[in-house]
């Protein structure tokens, strides 16, 4: 239901803003745009989410890869999506912006009902005896690691408005800046969640991480490329 819910909300937010925003891009182009980035999320998320676990892959088939998903790799895989289209079709303009505080409404959403999916998600942490570790029904105090999430999101979505009422962001900098926070806070989450780590000390999900976050690796380089002017 929260997953709905996140889809529903998420959309009606973002229509809003679209309404009340000058948009640099066609409606037709925004289509095929969302296309891109559907059909790309679906095939990242999925591909990530069987690799999240190689053992298992012994296990492929098709229900096995519709049945394994991350949001790690719905946003990479959206962004691959994104980025091949707007090639095929000329556009330049940053087509990630508007959607930023829409997907973060949709992931605090998304991520209250993992929370209260308890452990049939697959989300929670690792054993521990923090104060606030939680119990998820097999008597084992954990990491809420889901509500680690929300927090973060509440407060990038908090940063973000501070930001924007001090400067005015260059074309695209809003959608950077939450990938690169929330690349960054995914690799290191990661560290405290029972997932399959390589002979290295990482594992898919934070290789995957990696591979984003050098993908932005201007944004470390120059930071100050992010701000337009001066509000």
């Amino acid at each position: 239901m929260c997953e709905t819910l996140a889809y529903f909300l998420g959309y009606r937010y973002y229509a809003y803003l679209r309404r009340h925003t000058t948009d640099l891009i066609s409606s037709h182009n925004r289509l095929i745009i969302f296309i891109g980035a559907a059909a790309g999320a679906f095939l990242g998320s999925h591909v990530v989410g069987v690799l999240e676990n190689p053992p298992l892959l012994t296990h492929f088939n098709l229900l096995y890869f519709m049945s394994n998903k991350t949001i790690i790799g719905g946003f990479i895989g959206g962004l691959i999506g994104v980025e091949f289209t707007k090639k095929r079709i000329g556009v330049t303009a940053s087509s990630g912006d508007m959607m930023v505080y829409p997907l973060i409404l949709a992931m605090i959403i998304g991520r209250t009902g993992c929370f209260l999916a308890g452990l049939g998600d697959g989300t929670f942490g690792t054993p521990s005896n923090l104060p606030w570790a939680i119990n998820f029904g097999d008597g084992i105090p954990r990491h809420p690691t889901n509500l680690y999430e929300i927090v973060f999101w509440i407060c990038l979505w908090l940063s973000l408005y501070f930001i924007e009422n001090k400067f005015v962001l260059a074309n695209g900098a809003r959608f950077k800046i939450l990938m690169v926070c929330y690349l960054l806070f995914r690799f290191t989450i990661e560290f405290i969640k029972p997932d399959y780590f390589f002979s290295f000390g990482l594992g898919t999900i934070q290789l995957v991480c990696l591979g984003g976050i050098l993908y932005y690796y201007k944004v470390f380089l120059y930071p100050k490329n992010l701000i337009e002017q001066h509000a």
